[in-house]
């Protein structure tokens, strides 16, 4: 059987979508738990992928929060892999101050990534940033916005690399200068650096073939059917033939066509529970054209993968079974794309 990539589940989950406005956050010892708890005939998750965001993580935590969050999570038979920057509120189109300190919330980041990794329990990953900045507000001045979001990103990275991190930015609808697949391969190649790289989430990339926020960028056609399931598989080719060169950290996850929002996060590509009967991937077999090159060869780009399940209802995140169900699935794309080593 396959033993790569790795299986993680993201603890960020239990906060993104949450808070005074819609359902309390679910504690980062209880995704924890549950995290662990999954079971699919003995097979289990490798690790997590942590947000360091209040109140699971505080980015200011010392160095001995940071031994504590190790030996927490390794407590758990799991290890960590990607991180995710608290950048927002700092848009890197924003102010000399505001990208000023999008570069420091990066740099704390990346000192707790450099950290695990010291202590063992962190094996690889990258951190992930995005541009903290609205399509509407990057739409008033495209061309001036992208250079100022990718010199943001260029001193982020060149922060990054003095921790020997890597920068991941997400692919999402909802932030300016990512919003497409072509905006974000600009963004990507204004920053030109090898420490910077793409985020793949199979959710938000579906609304990349839809034109969501960038209608000229769609791939499917306008009014596509969902049955014809032949035109969907070449939108997909197209979109991953040019994001997969550049793709360093993958999500797996379903999507039903429709974007969603609540809490306080902006409305982006809804995340569907694994078995969705709505889902609109074959999340096993769609995943292989992020973990395959053109001619069907594993890149082997990343040795774990992560499933993004944001904006569940808690009575869902709650449910066992979910987490039964999501691993399965993820045992199923590393069944069809994964190695032994």
């Amino acid at each position: 059987m396959n033993n790569y990539p790795k299986l993680h589940n993201a603890t960020w989950p239990g906060l993104v979508g949450k808070g005074p406005d819609s359902e309390p956050p679910i504690s980062f010892d209880d995704m924890l738990k549950m995290t662990a708890s999954a079971d699919v005939d003995g097979a289990k998750f490798d690790g997590v992928d942590l947000g360091l965001m209040d109140p699971h993580i505080s980015i200011d935590g010392s160095d001995d929060d940071i031994k504590r969050l190790a030996d927490k999570v390794s407590g758990y038979g799991l290890e960590i892999g990607s991180l995710v920057a608290p950048i927002w509120g700092n848009p890197a189109m924003g102010t000399a101050a505001e990208r000023a300190q999008f570069v420091e919330m990066v740099r704390k980041a990346c000192h707790f990534g450099q950290r695990l990794r010291e202590l063992g329990v962190r094996p690889g990953g990258v951190v992930r940033i995005d541009s903290s900045s609205s399509p509407q507000d990057w739409d008033a001045d495209p061309a001036g916005n992208t250079k100022l979001i990718a010199q943001t990103f260029r001193e982020a990275c060149d922060v990054a690399a003095d921790y020997g991190e890597k920068l991941a930015a997400e692919g999402e609808i909802c932030w300016g200068g990512m919003q497409s697949w072509r905006t974000m391969i600009d963004t990507l190649e204004a920053v030109d650096r090898p420490n910077m790289g793409f985020q793949a989430d199979m959710s938000h990339t579906l609304l990349y073939t839809m034109g969501y926020n960038r209608e000229q960028d769609r791939i499917l056609p306008e009014n596509y059917d969902w049955q014809d399931r032949a035109v969907l598989t070449d939108a997909l080719k197209t979109l991953t033939a040019a994001l997969r060169p550049w793709t360093i950290d993958f999500h797996v996850a379903q999507n039903d066509g429709t974007v969603f929002g609540s809490g306080s996060h902006d409305k982006t590509g809804r995340h569907c529970q694994a078995l969705d009967p709505n889902g609109k991937l074959d999340v096993a077999n769609d995943a292989g054209y992020w973990l395959r090159d053109e001619n069907g060869v594993l890149t082997k780009a990343f040795r774990h993968i992560c499933w993004d399940g944001c904006m569940f209802p808690n009575a869902v995140m709650t449910n066992p079974q979910t987490w039964n169900d999501i691993l399965a699935t993820m045992l199923k794309v590393r069944d069809l794309h994964g190695w032994r080593e």
